[in-house]
């Protein structure tokens, strides 16, 4: 559960986050998951867009995220997370 604050901090950033993925990922679908619950907790569903890349198209994709993946970061201020991550972790990224 959120609290006031991190809601807060959440409401006031407009931020771009990139969901590094690829099909047949079942950690991805989790965090896919974690994305929308973040979004639905906070209410942000407007603040924040997720942009989701299939890293599968791009060998240099691959090479930096092929074993990390899922991968969520922050396109704003350049954070990024690994797997394994939970919603605390991705309010981090803001």
């Amino acid at each position: 559960t959120l609290n006031r604050w991190d809601r807060t901090r959440l409401i006031s950033s407009l931020n771009k986050l990139v969901f590094y993925t690829t099909v047949g990922c079942h950690l991805c679908e989790h965090a896919d998951l974690l994305l929308q619950e973040l979004a639905q907790a906070a209410n942000t569903a407007n603040r924040f867009e997720v942009e989701e890349v299939d890293i599968s198209t791009d060998e240099k994709l691959v090479k930096l995220y092929g074993i990390r993946i899922p991968v969520v970061r922050n396109a704003t201020n350049g954070k990024e997370i690994g797997w394994p991550f939970g919603v605390e972790e991705l309010i981090a990224l803001f």
